[in-house]
Formats: structure tokens, C-alpha cells, sequence
């Protein structure tokens, strides 16, 4: 088989953790692959996934930046793209105002603007061909008001309620636009940032792969959103019936470092 009449997906985030099993997923299911991520890790999962049959592209790119996302856009050389799995993102733990500005801004740009930006030019190919799948990584932090990780649940508020909003300008078109919502992972997402020393970073987590098997589905199914996990379901239903100022304080319990008063 040329590579050619394969389907073809780019995954973001995709040097470990749900990124990493959402490519393979996507190997596995006979897709070509442009992969990336910010970690140099990213050569070595290339690797990997070539071992199961498929092109694979790899690019090491800052996806927080514009230039970052066309480097990336335009390793595609034109190819149509019949899967976007936009799964890049990172948190920040700790107070908002012991955290650095920069690390801040990095949070927003990756979570938000550079997604927005990639899907922006992604989709405009999809809705040229009246074609595509679009699997965007949420999360269940974006339920609810994450005291000591304010920043990442607003990221994820936005990200989950964009996916909505923008399943619903596309349902008269043949695209489908999933929404992956996560909860705590066993993922390297923890400790880059800087929340081991916190009760969700050191609580049991869902398994990466199992997460990115409900959101592969999902997306081949044409979902909507879709949270990964009883318990995490649950959480979600009960954050529609709690106060914010109750949520919020949940969320202390969990993402405050140990050193900080409770």
C-alpha cells in the first residue's frame, strides 16, 4: 500500500503521555502520521510508531507560538489532513501570583491561542473538502475553578466550551468535532508543573492509554464530548449542582502544595 492512500492525522502533545497513545492509536488504525511536541522525546516515539507500518513525521516545535504552529502547518506539505488530534497543553501549579508571568502567558498561548490557531488553519482545509475529524484534549479541570491551578482549569473552561461552540457552526458539514475532557492522568503533566507536592499529584491516576482509547472512539463515532472515567463523570455532574466559591475550594484541597496554608 503507498503511503498516499492511507489517511493522514497530525497529534500534538504526542511524545508521551495521552499524545503519545493517541498516535499510536492512530498508527494502529493505519494512519500516516505528522507528530509533534516541545520535547526532544518526540524523535523517539517517531520511531516507535514507524515500527508499526506507517509514515511517521516528527517535529520538536513550540506550538505556543504562531511561528511554531505554520512550521507545523506546513510540514503537512499540503496533504490533506483527515484527522486532527490537537492535544498539546501543559498546566502551572502553585498561587497565580507566586507564579512567573512568562510561565503564565506560555499556559495561555499553548492552551489556547496556538490550539485555536491550528485548528483555524486545519479546518479551513476540512471545510474546503467538506472532510475531517477533529479530537481537541479538554479537560474536566474546565468545570470547575481550580484554586492553585487557575490558570490551566480557564485554559480548559475556554477549550472545552470552544469545542461546543464550534461543533455547532460545523453540524451542517460532514466535519465532527470531539471533545476529549480528562481528569488527572498518570502522565508527565504533573511534574512539569511543579505539582508533585499536591494531593492530585500524588493520588492514584487514570491510565493514558484507556483515556486516549475513549477519545480515539469517540472522534471515529463523531461524538461530542466525552469524559473518560466513572469518577470523572461524576465530578463533572456534581460541579453543575455545586457553588463556584465550593469548587474552588475543592480545588485548593487537591492542587495546593503541601507548603501552603490550607
Amino acid at each position: 500500500m503507498t503511503t498516499n492512500k492511507r489517511s493522514f492525522a497530525i497529534v500534538t502533545g504526542a511524545s508521551s503521555g495521552i499524545g503519545y497513545e493517541l498516535a499510536k492509536l492512530c498508527a494502529e488504525h493505519d494512519f500516516d502520521l505528522l507528530i509533534a511536541a516541545d520535547q526532544p522525546e518526540i524523535e523517539k516515539t517517531a520511531q516507535e510508531l514507524r515500527a508499526l507500518g506507517v509514515k511517521v513525521d516528527a517535529l520538536q516545535v513550540d506550538l505556543a507560538t504562531l511561528e511554531g504552529v505554520d512550521k507545523l502547518y506546513a510540514a503537512a506539505q499540503g496533504r490533506s489532513v483527515d484527522a486532527l488530534l490537537a492535544n498539546a497543553g501543559h498546566g502551572l501549579g502553585h498561587s497565580f501570583l507566586e507564579q512567573d508571568f512568562a510561565a503564565i502567558k506560555h499556559v495561555i498561548d499553548t492552551n489556547i491561542t496556538g490550539t485555536i490557531y491550528l485548528l483555524h488553519k486545519v479546518l479551513s482545509d476540512m471545510r474546503t473538502r467538506n472532510q475531517g475529524r477533529v479530537l481537541i484534549t479538554g479537560s474536566i479541570a474546565g468545570h470547575m475553578p481550580g484554586a492553585y491551578q487557575a490558570v490551566y482549569h480557564g485554559t480548559k473552561a475556554f477549550v472545552d466550551s470552544f469545542a461546543a461552540a464550534l461543533r455547532n457552526e460545523l453540524k451542517d458539514t460532514s466535519i465532527t468535532i470531539t471533545c476529549l475532557q480528562p481528569g488527572a492522568t498518570d502522565t508527565e503533566f504533573f511534574a512539569r508543573a511543579d505539582m508533585l507536592d499536591t494531593k492530585v499529584g500524588q493520588q492514584k491516576k487514570d491510565d493514558p492509554a484507556d483515556v486516549a482509547k475513549t477519545g480515539f472512539d469517540a472522534m471515529l463515532n463523531g461524538d461530542g464530548d466525552v469524559v473518560s472515567g466513572f469518577k470523572n463523570k461524576v465530578q463533572v455532574a456534581m460541579s453543575g449542582v455545586m457553588s463556584q466559591d465550593s469548587l474552588a475550594e475543592q480545588g485548593r484541597k487537591m492542587n495546593a502544595p503541601k507548603s501552603a496554608s490550607r
